[in-house]
């Protein structure tokens, strides 16, 4: 009998984090070959965590483009992945997320009659333009798919709202978290792999570090301009610096560049690599993000997050007080963070909050899934 072959795709930084630990899982598993495909939808972010995994992708279709649009994206993403599943002929593929690989991967499927497997699967905010578009993208994935990892039991109520099989849907955990321990421990055993930061740490000795992380396309225009209005004010506290990984997104960099200029308390960098950024996590005090999978490291390590978002998929932070949603008007966000740099008893408040997002053991759960629905 030939092994069952599992054909895992991704495309971005975010889902290379979460979907290494699954093909580290998936590939104990005997009876089953495991086979990766990378889009490049993310080139260089994407290319920093293959690296720090040691994971080297079977397949990779080099799809970035600068500027391109979705429609691009997504006719090249959807010719692409059939073409690489008509050569591959997968009994399974796996997507990750809400992102256009992952939409694309699991309709190219879909075409196919090839059974989709969904990581993260089952988050919701409600609003089809927030976030946009990753919230439809994951909608479009969820009546195909016939195996739903869905990280919490929140997750998996809103998949049932949508009359989803309950067969189908398997509480996990998030692998994020799987991702975050093992790097972790293996910056302790290797320290030079976070050593890029120790500029920064001798630099803002004293200092109290707020790392902020912005992207989200809804964001972009007046949005971005008042989240840099908020990132200047914050920096012109005395006892306070930010470190500021910047996307490379020309609609984040133009507006920094514009509003922030060059100020002594804030570090504008490259993007970080992924044991870096857990580095810059356990460093800050507070995070300043519009990212979804900060909601959910974060709150592992015990630092507050302050989401600079109206709605977020991710309501469990929120409900365990690990996260608050504030927005992006800079009065709002310079208050959430000045309460929390002054006020010792809502730090703490927040900093002890039950962490709702998993136990490091989500990827195992997923191959045990995926195995037993091939009999092994």
């Amino acid at each position: 009998m030939t092994d069952a072959k599992i054909l895992v795709i991704f495309g971005t930084r975010p889902e290379a984090i979460k979907l290494f630990p699954v093909v580290r899982a998936l590939a104990e598993v005997p009876g089953l070959a495991v086979r990766t495909c990378v889009t490049a939808q993310h080139r260089g972010l994407l290319d920093q965590v293959l690296e720090i995994a040691g994971l080297t992708p079977d397949i990779d279709l080099d799809l970035m483009e600068p500027g391109q649009s979705l429609d691009r994206l997504t006719a090249r993403l959807l010719t692409g992945l059939g073409e690489v599943m008509d050569a591959e002929k997968p009994d399974r593929v796996l997507v990750q997320g809400d992102t256009a690989t992952a939409m694309v991967g699991a309709l190219a499927a879909y075409y196919r009659k090839v059974p989709v497997g969904h990581v993260e699967a089952g988050l919701r905010s409600g609003d089809i333009w927030q976030p946009w578009p990753e919230e439809v993208n994951r909608r479009i994935v969820a009546p195909i798919a016939d195996q739903h990892f869905a990280p919490t039991e929140t997750a998996a109520d809103a998949l049932k709202r949508e009359n989803i099989d309950p067969a189908t849907i398997h509480v996990t955990g998030n692998t994020v978290i799987d991702a975050l321990l093992a790097t972790r421990e293996r910056i302790a055993a290797e320290p030079g792999l976070a050593r890029g930061l120790d500029p920064i740490a001798e630099r803002f000795a004293g200092k109290r570090l707020v790392l902020v992380t912005t992207h989200r396309r809804e964001n972009f225009g007046g949005g971005m301009e008042s989240i840099a209005k908020a990132i200047a004010r914050i920096a012109d506290r005395p006892d306070t610096a930010v470190l500021f990984p910047m996307h490379p997104n020309p609609n984040v960099v133009s507006v920094m560049d514009a509003v922030l200029g060059e100020r002594e308390n804030v570090a504008r960098i490259e993007p970080l690599d992924y044991p870096t950024f857990i580095r810059a996590l356990d460093l800050c005090e507070v995070v300043l993000s519009d990212s979804g999978g900060v909601q959910e490291e974060a709150p592992a390590l015990g630092k507050p997050v302050l989401v600079m978002r109206e709605t977020t998929e991710r309501p469990e932070g929120v409900a365990a007080g690990t996260a608050r949603l504030v927005g992006t008007d800079a009065d709002r966000i310079v208050s959430e963070i000045s309460t929390l740099l002054d006020d010792k008893g809502a730090y703490q408040a927040m900093a002890r909050a039950h962490n709702p997002f998993g136990d490091g053991h989500a990827s195992a759960r997923i191959a045990k899934v995926v195995a037993h629905g091939f009999g092994l």
